[in-house]
């Protein structure tokens, strides 16, 4: 089940699981990455657990806690939704049509260089 967590956080779906706030264990801790000064001195990374899945996010995307504590739910209520439903969630159908449309885009553009390919052949057994 761990690479369906990893499809979480790729687009809002409708359909998911209600977290209760009674099952979140929230703390805020120093973020990491760049930053300086002002990633080293705030404690504005949430970290917040789901305690029945057993399951950790941790968002530090921007300098508020309070966007960060709701990012945080957001992604953590797609990775619950995800762990409990499997396949049937709309996270991971979302996933797997996108997977679809880029592996067409991808398809079509070997197509589309290959056309290229040809028709430069052909034109320079023209010029020949």
């Amino acid at each position: 089940s761990l690479p369906l967590l990893q499809a979480a956080r790729k687009r809002n779906s409708l359909n998911l699981l209600e977290l209760n706030e009674a099952e979140l264990e929230e703390q805020f801790v120093r973020g990491d990455g760049p930053g300086g000064q002002a990633t080293n001195k705030t404690n504005n990374c949430v970290v917040l657990k789901h305690i029945p899945s057993g399951i950790v996010v941790k968002c530090h995307q921007t300098r508020s806690v309070e966007k960060n504590r709701k990012i945080a739910r957001e992604i953590l209520q797609e990775k619950v939704d995800l762990f409990y439903k499997g396949e049937d969630s709309d996270v991971f159908k979302e996933k797997k049509a996108l997977e679809k449309q880029k592996q067409e885009k991808k398809r079509r553009a070997k197509e589309n260089l290959e056309r290229k390919k040809l028709f430069k052949e052909m034109q320079q057994l023209d010029k020949e």
